[in-house]
């Protein structure tokens, strides 16, 4: 049975900014499962030990090391939710110190100041995308009338990251299909994509490296075998040229390449945020 990671984002605010990087960071680890909890508005010491016996507990019934993705800005709470003996990640903490170099500056600790500069709107924009990002993901939702790109490739091509890439720094509705063997079957899109395809980006990879990841996965399956991911790539590759849909191969592009790609070959305005 595969072991089961606790991850807990935790705020003195409501713990959005931590649950979207957080969740975007641990989307890269594909062969670890994660259960995930917010704990907000930890802006007391007790607060904060309330917090610490909750992430302990889990480290117990898991028999793991938490994760703790923290944004609070009062550095005695982050000292407390430490107790707790998980992993702590904080947010902000690879910033800080290159801007006060940078500013000749030290920062000023205040509850709640992150919130302060963000543009409200801005921000909800981004969370709303994550969201989309997150229901649309491997198909789970296919009403995709509310999409910006659908990216659309075999298991394990690269189509999540992007997703939540184009989500997060970008503000893109981006939803994501998962060529199955019965799709491939055909040289036609599969009929529920067919309204959308001016949205389709397709991507693809070259099968050693797919087989490499497949592997990670699932060891020794016929689905990490060498000649299904050969013959699904060009499956999907034949597909795509039939429907002239526009293709990238992500064996040897940044998740930031990928992204500026289809955006820009889809004529989609980007937003940073």
């Amino acid at each position: 049975m595969a072991v089961v990671r606790p991850v807990f984002y935790v705020s003195d605010g409501t713990g959005i900014t931590a649950e979207t990087i957080g969740h975007g960071l641990l989307t890269q680890f594909t062969d670890t499962k994660f259960v995930s909890e917010r704990i907000s508005f930890v802006d007391s010491i007790e607060r904060a030990r309330e917090a610490a016996n909750r992430i302990r507990a889990a480290g117990e019934t898991h028999e793991v090391r938490p994760i703790v993705i923290n944004s609070c800005m009062d550095s005695q709470v982050g000292e407390t939710l430490a107790d707790s003996g998980a992993l702590m990640l904080d947010v902000f903490a690879p910033f800080i110190e290159p801007l006060e170099r940078e500013l000749q500056e030290s920062r000023q600790r205040h509850v709640g100041r992150a919130h302060a500069i963000v543009d409200f709107e801005a921000y909800h924009h981004r969370i709303n995308a994550m969201n989309y990002a997150l229901t649309h993901d491997d198909g789970q939702a296919i009403d995709y009338e509310d999409a910006d790109v659908i990216l659309v490739a075999v298991s394990r091509a690269g189509k999540t990251p992007t997703c939540v890439y184009l989500a997060l720094h970008y503000g893109i509705r981006a939803a994501n299909y998962p060529l199955t063997e019965e799709d491939l079957e055909h040289d036609r899109l599969p009929p529920r994509l067919r309204a959308y395809r001016q949205k389709l980006f397709g991507l693809t990879i070259d099968p050693v490296r797919l087989q490499q990841i497949r592997q990670e996965r699932r060891p020794n399956s016929r689905y990490a075998q060498l000649e299904t991911c050969r013959r699904e790539v060009a499956q999907a590759e034949a597909l795509f040229r039939a429907e002239r849909i526009p293709t990238l191969s992500t064996t040897h592009t940044s998740i930031e390449e990928i992204s500026s790609k289809v955006l820009s070959t889809l004529g989609i305005r980007r937003e940073m945020f």
